[in-house]
């Protein structure tokens, strides 16, 4: 479980952004608030903040040719499993103005990230 610093999303093979998307439907259903080492994070924040980073998953997604799943692009989907949760408007267009939404996502993480794609033998592109 990671979400990969947003800087890196344009850049990601297309394994790690698909699994990102994944991680990213999960977090915001049945596993939201079930904490991880890597993500608890995310929990300190308002949920409207995953929905963006996600929004921004899914740009990269389509940019590249994918087709996402309408329902995800509404903040206040969580899955088929659980039950909408309407967004505070406030915090979504915080969280949107927000480049990266994250402040965890500073410059040590995109380090870790990048160290942790090269143990996995992946080198990204230059930007």
């Amino acid at each position: 479980m990671r979400l990969w610093h947003e800087a890196l999303l344009h850049r990601l093979p297309r394994a790690q952004l698909l699994g990102q998307h994944r991680e990213c439907c999960a977090l915001r259903g049945l596993a939201w608030g079930k904490r991880h080492a890597v993500v608890d994070y995310v929990f300190r924040h308002p949920r409207e903040w995953l929905a963006v980073y996600h929004e921004r998953v899914m740009a990269e997604m389509e940019r590249r040719g994918y087709r996402v799943e309408p329902l995800w692009k509404d903040p206040a989907y969580c899955g088929r499993r659980r039950p909408a949760v309407l967004p505070d408007e406030e915090a979504l267009s915080q969280a949107r103005a927000r480049i990266p939404v994250y402040p965890e996502h500073d410059a040590a993480y995109r380090l870790a990230c990048l160290e942790n794609l090269q143990r996995k033998g992946i080198r990204l592109p230059e930007a």
